[in-house]
């Protein structure tokens, strides 16, 4: 571990002054010194460009309307119970699939239906 890892100044990739707190720039190039803009401070970077940094969102971070729309369509997935049906899978030869059916389309065309096997696992789907 380096010195920086070890440094309370620095947290992931963002560096803090110790003198007063403020945000430092990031270093540039071949710098191995960064001023801060509010009291002058020279920080000593050596060592900085060890650190690994992987930053991360979650899901509902960045909010659309198509990602809330597929989050709505999840979910109802998820709610359906799915019935049972006497068709045969064409991945194994199961006699029995789940099956459950959506809307997908426009209102004056049919449905979608869903199959899943639940031996095997296969998943395909039929618009009708």
């Amino acid at each position: 571990m380096t010195d920086v890892e070890h440094n309370s100044n620095v947290i992931g990739s963002l560096i803090f002054c110790p003198e007063c707190g403020n945000l430092l720039d990031m270093p540039g190039g071949d710098d191995d010194i960064l001023l801060c803009n509010q009291c002058s401070y020279a920080y000593q970077i050596s060592g900085f460009e060890a650190i690994k940094v992987v930053t991360t969102s979650s899901e509902r971070a960045f909010q659309s309307a198509l990602k809330a729309k597929r989050h709505l369509v999840q979910q109802s997935q998820q709610k359906e119970a799915e019935a049972m049906i006497k068709e045969k899978c064409p991945q194994c030869g199961n006699d029995e699939m789940a099956y459950h059916t959506m809307q997908l389309r426009s209102a004056d065309e049919g449905q979608t239906v869903f199959y899943n096997c639940k031996k095997c696992g296969y998943k395909y789907s039929i618009n009708s």
